[in-house]
């Protein structure tokens, strides 16, 4: 993209800058975007916001992102991506099946837990009923490889004896989302209505250990 001159400050007086690294400016706007989003939810998010904390103005952000719900959208594909990202550097096709396994529910685990900004805009999407989301050209290549993992590691297991048979790969990711995802996504109402439901290290610990020990069983022959 051209370098573009913005107003940081439209005040009389108020000098101009040049950004010369669009892709650190972008950076900046999705970093931002993605706490206004998720925090607020399409609708209460504001790019007026958004443009004073990265700096920009509200012409920069819409000459990358086209509107704000081109910017929304475009949370949506990093979140997924960086997340994807990281758990392609599991390598764990170098793992043995069930400690493969263990490695990606814990990651899963960890993942949500200390990012509970992607579980909000998650949430979020899913009360605009995926709607934004299915707007994207990217999000289903990019979720991919995550269902391919799953299916060489399980398929390995299966070959080796460790896994029954007649699993379904999509099947096994939902069920690693969905007892991750709640621990994050219902923590506050859990936790008001069962008061022992405690939330510190401990607590933490012994839930990502029962989590990753319901998936092994349910896979193992």
């Amino acid at each position: 993209m051209n370098d573009l001159v913005h107003l940081e400050n439209t005040a009389p007086g108020k000098t101009t800058t040049r950004t010369n690294d669009p892709e650190r400016t972008m950076a900046g706007i999705l970093e931002v975007a993605t706490k206004e989003f998720a925090e607020k939810g399409l609708s209460g998010a504001r790019i007026d916001a958004i443009a004073a904390a990265t700096r920009t103005s509200k012409r920069m952000i819409y000459y990358y992102f086209g509107s704000k719900e081109g910017l929304y959208v475009a949370v949506l594909e990093d979140s997924y991506r960086r997340m994807r990202e990281i758990e392609a550097a599991l390598h764990l096709e170098n793992l043995e099946p069930v400690a493969a396994l263990k490695r990606l529910v814990e990651f899963t685990f960890d993942h949500h837990w200390g990012n509970p900004d992607y579980i909000r805009l998650v949430m979020n999407e899913n009360i605009e009923r995926g709607a934004y989301l299915a707007q994207s050209k990217s999000i289903q290549e990019l979720n991919v490889p995550a269902i391919a993992a799953i299916q060489a590691l399980y398929d390995r297991g299966v070959a080796q004896g460790v896994f029954r048979p007649g699993l379904d790969a999509t099947d096994i990711h939902a069920s690693i989302s969905a007892l991750t995802f709640f621990n994050v996504s219902n923590q506050h109402t859990f936790g008001l209505i069962f008061k022992d439901a405690a939330q510190g290290e401990a607590a933490l610990a012994t839930r990502r250990a029962n989590i990753t020990e319901m998936v092994v069983r349910f896979l193992l022959r």
